[in-house]
């Protein structure tokens, strides 16, 4: 009777189902003149950022995307050298960023208002 359950088992666990379709990637031609002329975030990160009076209001801390690939900036704001600075979210379309990625402005904006703005916390992963 036991050797029997093994076999049913056996037998169910070794069927071979079907190969499901294999859905294709699209792959595109990227245009490296283009891609050339962007910004690494990687050197962006860390930079201060100014406002339209030439008067720095924060840090560039992060960017992040979402699912629909709509960018976020996370701007380190006040504080004296990171301590009791805090972390606001803006939209990255928000920020000015000249030809070389050196100078990056957040047109409008002042330090006060940026500390009125609801505080972000990084998601734990």
């Amino acid at each position: 009777m036991i050797w029997f359950a093994l076999a049913a088992f056996a037998a169910i666990t070794t069927t071979t189902t079907p190969a499901l379709p294999q859905a294709g990637v699209s792959l595109i031609k990227v245009d490296f003149s283009v891609v050339a002329n962007g910004y690494r975030m990687s050197k962006l990160l860390g930079s201060n950022v100014i406002n339209d009076k030439n008067e720095k209001i924060g840090t560039l801390d992060d960017v992040i995307a979402d699912k629909k690939q709509v960018n976020f900036a996370v701007l380190q704001v006040g504080g004296f050298l990171g301590v009791g600075a805090r972390l606001i979210v803006v939209p990255y379309e928000s920020l000015v960023i000249d030809d070389k990625g050196q100078k990056i402005t957040l047109p409008g904006a002042s330090k006060e208002e940026l500390k009125k703005l609801t505080e972000y916390h990084h998601k734990s992963s």
